[in-house]
């Protein structure tokens, strides 16, 4: 059969259009990737590594080997704009010199243990006491200064990493060898997803989270203008070393009342015992929704720039910490200086004190079990 000239012209253009589109379409799918490159060694000489992760839309996620750290996460604003949201060093040595808890998975257990002691089946353990008087975030040596593994893992939302460790038994003072798996993933739908899970071959207590401070300003002011609402009736109030009293206090008609949005500046300098104790808020709010059901914790806006997430979780508490502890002797990332609140916390987790608290939900692994919990943040711009 013969075609004409023309036959054989609309022909080509549409073979054309149709592998073309198909070349554009595989491109687009697989420009989804992830990098990595020397991050320095630590002073034992282990080498550390960053991985980069970036999504289809350009949305970049940095983590190094060291801590789990997440140095750099590039979200855009209202006008297309990237730029780094969360709080950091440009090298390895700050997160080595002074970093309080920049970036970092958080392990064994995150928050506080009272006076670093508790007991399980009628033995006593003894931690680490280095906060107030109090077992903080695992201890001298958490898991945010250990090195993990990482390696790449397929995922079909995006791009994933997932990092290994095993403390061993008494690693901290806590009992049972525990292998930790944690997974990042950065999805194309910019939702970034953080899986925890833990085995134990002895009865221990776990509570991990993630430590990153953010700034939706890209670091242009502080995060006082942001706006916050946590999906919690009640939260929990402290001692004055930052321990849980027991007590579950209603938030109406108190500064912690976000149940609808609020700039976070607007009552953190109000007279209160509670914001006294923790020098704005420092405390962990308790969830509305069933525990292990993945459910909305929270969401944090900054309108100037448009951005926004929200953060589910299967945990039942999360951790909302105004940076009240940051004070301007720490130059971060592009040399600028973290001055008083200049980055907030919003660490999905279980309860402090839990091993202390029996009222409280339990952080107990035993052996035979698997600890798992998942906390996604989606950015997106209003």
């Amino acid at each position: 059969m013969k075609y004409s000239v023309f036959e054989l012209f609309f022909l080509a253009s549409m073979l054309f259009v149709f592998f073309g589109c198909s070349t554009e379409k595989k491109q687009e799918e697989s420009s989804a990737t992830v990098s990595s490159s020397p991050f320095g060694k630590l002073p034992n000489g282990q080498e550390v590594t960053a991985y980069t992760m970036t999504n289809t839309n350009g949305v970049e996620a940095k983590v190094i080997s060291y801590g789990g750290i997440i140095t750099s996460l590039k979200v855009p604003d209202k006008d297309g704009k990237l730029e780094d949201v969360v709080l950091g060093y440009d090298t390895l040595q700050g997160y080595l010199d002074a970093s309080p808890y920049f970036g970092a998975i958080i392990g064994r257990y995150g928050n506080r243990i009272a006076k670093g002691k508790f007991t399980l089946d009628s033995v006593d353990y003894d931690l680490a006491v280095n906060n107030i008087g109090n077992h903080l975030h695992g201890g001298l040596t958490g898991f945010d200064k250990v090195n993990w593994n990482v390696k790449e893992v397929a995922s079909e939302k995006g791009v994933a990493i997932e990092l290994t460790y095993q403390s061993l038994d008494m690693d901290e003072g806590y009992p049972g060898t525990l292998d930790v798996t944690v997974t990042y993933t950065l999805g194309n739908d910019n939702t970034l997803e953080f899986n925890y899970q833990a085995t134990t071959d002895k009865k221990t207590v776990v509570n991990l989270t993630q430590h990153s401070y953010f700034n939706l300003t890209g670091m242009k002011d502080d995060v006082l203008g942001h706006e916050l609402m946590i999906n919690a009736d009640k939260f929990i109030p402290v001692d004055s070393t930052l321990i849980p009293t027991g007590e579950l206090r209603p938030v109406a008609g108190t500064p912690f009342d976000f149940t609808e949005f609020k700039k976070v500046g607007a009552d953190i300098d109000v007279e209160n015992q509670q914001l006294a104790y923790g020098g704005g808020f420092d405390h962990c709010w308790v969830l509305n929704e069933d525990p292990k059901e993945m459910s909305l914790a929270a969401t944090a806006y900054e309108p100037i720039s448009g951005r926004a997430f929200d953060v589910y979780t299967t945990e039942p508490g999360i951790q909302f910490y105004s940076g009240n502890f940051l004070d301007g002797t720490i130059t971060g990332k592009n040399d600028k200086v973290y001055k008083f609140r200049s980055g907030f916390c919003l660490e999905t987790q279980h309860f402090p004190d839990s091993p202390n608290q029996e009222s409280f939900p339990t952080t107990i692994l035993n052996p035979g079990e698997t600890y798992q919990t998942t906390t996604l943040m989606k950015f997106y711009v209003k």
